[in-house]
């Protein structure tokens, strides 16, 4: 089942409230390591709302240029792909 639009926002609105969470938590002084691994939670999160908008791009913007036939299209896509792949490694 492709990820709607609401299940991102829902996600992103509960990576939102942990932020929150974590501002909190350095305003109470809490332990430095509680913190982190808070942090590490919302990285997590954030990594999976990444993971799912990449798979529907996948499957719907790139898809559908593969489908048009549209050499340019085709092109534009591919290049923004290898774009992001090349940021991911910095």
């Amino acid at each position: 089942m492709a990820t709607t639009h609401t299940q991102i926002l829902s996600r992103l609105s509960r990576i939102e409230g942990q932020v929150r969470g974590i501002a909190r938590m350095v305003e109470e002084d809490r332990y430095c390591i509680d913190i982190l691994n808070q942090m590490q939670a919302i990285k997590a999160a954030l990594k999976k709302v990444e993971e799912e908008i990449l798979k529907g791009h996948a499957s719907h913007c790139v898809a559908h240029a593969i489908k048009s036939g549209n050499v340019k299209d085709q092109t534009e896509k591919f290049s923004e792909l290898v774009e992001l792949f090349s940021r991911y490694g910095k």
